[in-house]
């Protein structure tokens, strides 16, 4: 119990703290909010996960970083997180140098993804469709209908 209201109050102020830029660009500070992106994300919180999830894969130092802000990532999908099965779509369509692009999986991502409420997600998987990828055939029925949901989603 204590150490999840620690966890939530320094989480709260490290999210906060990210506002000021000049504080982020202070190596110790950053450790020290770094951590407590980790501490919460640790604990399974679905939103702390995806931030730092992003973070990390953004802003991470290394291939290390990069491979656990994926982890994190995949870990606030599999719990709902549109955002997180957006950019692991994302990801899978463009490919690394390690693994080849993957449109099943994009398409996988962008469909959990869309069924969060992800706009962009669904007319990401429409241009998908209508494209066809590696392994995917188009279908335009499929796009139509996704076009259709992108704008019911506000896009």
């Amino acid at each position: 119990m204590l150490w999840s209201a620690r966890a939530w109050v320094g989480y709260a102020l490290a999210r906060r703290l990210m506002r000021w830029a000049w504080l982020v660009h202070q190596p110790v500070a950053w450790r020290w909010m770094e951590g407590q992106f980790a501490r919460k994300a640790a604990l399974g919180d679905v939103s702390a996960q995806s931030f730092y999830g992003h973070v990390l894969l953004h802003r991470g130092q290394g291939l290390g970083a990069r491979a656990e802000g994926l982890r994190l990532l995949r870990l606030a999908a599999e719990a709902g997180d549109g955002k997180s099965a957006y950019q692991l779509g994302v990801l899978s369509l463009a490919g690394t140098t390690n693994q080849a692009p993957d449109a099943l999986a994009a398409a996988a991502y962008w469909e959990q993804a869309t069924a969060a409420g992800h706009p962009l997600a669904a007319q990401r998987l429409a241009q998908l469709y209508l494209q066809g990828g590696q392994g995917l055939a188009a279908n335009p029925e499929q796009a139509k209908r996704l076009q259709a949901r992108a704008a019911e989603l506000g896009l």
